[in-house]
């Protein structure tokens, strides 16, 4: 298995336990939470079953029926509630051999449909049965993240506490992606494994679509333009998969597509016309608790915080696919707009930037100091010039590493116009900040940095293979 040691240690540590565990394993859709949960428990499970989409409560306790038949309880009824439902799971559990006995339910949230009496069920059935035993590994997982988060692990009802092991999986790093990539037989060099990153995230599953013998140009065109489809429709069924009422939410995140530097919350609330201050706080949240978006708390109080997009795969589908009625297959691969391009290279490099600062840290010889990452911009005012700052990791040793992110194919060269906007970026940060603190100057390139007369003003370089280290 490619990665997760620490999320395949944690559940094998919960079956090991000599008590009831309860697990929960969420994360965004495609992202490997069956997978993990499969390979942990090697796809041995006293019970499993997975939840339909969009399916009512009828279809959903005939789905549950139907696993309990398939797996051994023959005399199971036609279930007309979760009570029954879990009282049914109960006797079949009870009647299995003794020993260590997985649960596994798979997209819990769909399950809880509305007015369905899922969730006290599902409480009846762990703390008046299961924590009275010491051999049941209950597992519930889901892509539904904002559920998962809210329901179970923040549970404020009979659930409160009860779910000791909350195993979150995070999108592959450059690493790992380098390493699937490498299992695939794809034969990438490290720039085509970024330029893959860029389009796809470190998503397990949209890599595992590449196909080998073809260039990462070949394969986006293959996905996206061409007659296969295999990602065109993708971007609907991620939100809806994850959110019940997924507008809302897409609304937030094309606005914020537009905007490279990333809004306020004011500013997106304005451009999506939302009324009510408590949903679009909910859906601001749910949105940054799934990863799609990101809120950078600024650096000396000047302004709100910043929410920014850095989802790649949504800021490649809204840049180049979403309206797009191609169905050229090599549209990618002759993309004639090079401007186009390389804006969208250099957009989505900083996110891969931003998902990457533990090697940052450790490239810049820091990993082990404290340090806040905040993104920061100045009032627009004439004096300041609407300075922002994308990625500014402040230590506690009292320096802060302005970080400036560039794209290119070949050596990045400052030029007399880039070191000029970079020393007022570092005055503009001085004066607002107010505080006595060095400021050093970090450029991340994806093909190094050219040594030109105005190298001298930087003072710490982070290359691509830095990314590519393991934190």
């Amino acid at each position: 298995m490619i990665g997760r040691k620490d999320e395949l240690k944690r559940l094998k540590a919960a079956y090991a336990s000599p008590e009831s565990e309860f697990v929960s394993v969420y994360g965004r859709r495609r992202i490997g939470k069956t997978y993990l949960v499969n390979e942990a428990f090697d796809y041995t499970f006293a019970f499993h079953v997975v939840g339909l989409r969009r399916e009512g409560l009828r279809r959903q306790l005939d789905n549950f029926q139907l696993a309990l038949k398939r797996q051994g309880h023959r005399n199971c009824p036609r279930l007309t509630s979760w009570l029954e439902a879990f009282y049914e799971l109960e006797v079949f559990l009870e009647n299995l051999p003794a020993g260590r006995k997985v649960v596994f339910l798979d997209e819990m949230p769909w399950m809880d449909t509305r007015k369905s009496g899922f969730l006290s069920a599902l409480e009846g059935f762990w703390n008046g049965w299961a924590t009275s035993r010491k051999d049941i590994l209950l597992v519930a997982c889901g892509s539904a993240t904002s559920w998962i988060v809210k329901r179970l692990n923040r549970n404020r009802g009979g659930l409160y506490n009860r779910i000791r092991t909350q195993i979150k999986l995070y999108p592959f790093t450059l690493a790992e992606c380098e390493e699937y990539a490498r299992e695939l037989g794809l034969g990438y060099e490290r720039n085509h494994v970024l330029e893959c990153y860029m389009v796809f995230g470190g998503v397990a599953y949209y890599w595992s679509l590449l196909e080998k013998g073809r260039s990462p140009e070949q394969n986006v065109d293959s996905l996206f333009f061409g007659r296969r489809d295999g990602l065109r429709m993708e971007f609907d069924e991620l939100y809806s998969s994850l959110f019940t009422n997924p507008e809302p939410y897409i609304k937030i995140i094309l606005e914020l597509g537009k905007h490279r530097q990333g809004l306020s919350r004011d500013e997106i609330a304005r451009a999506v016309g939302c009324t009510s201050s408590g949903n679009f706080s909910s859906h601001l949240g749910e949105l940054e608790e799934c990863g799609f978006i990101r809120l950078y708390r600024p650096a000396g109080g000047e302004n709100a915080g910043i929410y920014q997009l850095v989802d790649e795969f949504s800021l490649f589908y809204m840049t180049f696919v979403n309206g797009t009625v191609s169905r050229d297959g090599d549209y990618w691969t002759n993309q004639v707009n090079e401007g186009r391009k390389n804006d969208w290279r250099g957009m989505a490099f900083e996110r891969v930037c931003v998902d990457h600062v533990a090697q940052i840290k450790k490239a810049l010889g820091i990993s082990g100091v404290h340090t806040d990452v905040y993104s920061w911009k100045a009032s627009a005012s004439a004096e300041l010039r609407g300075a922002q700052i994308d990625l500014l990791i402040d230590r506690r040793d009292g320096i802060a590493n302005l970080c400036e992110m560039k794209y290119s194919k070949g050596e990045y060269a400052i030029e007399k116009d880039e070191a000029i906007k970079i020393r007022n970026r570092v005055e503009a940060f001085r004066k607002v900040i107010g505080e006595k603190r060095t400021i050093h100057v970090t450029i991340i390139t994806a093909n190094g940095l050219k040594h030109n007369c105005y190298w001298n003003d930087i003072q710490s370089e982070v290359t691509l293979d830095d990314l590519f280290a393991t934190a």
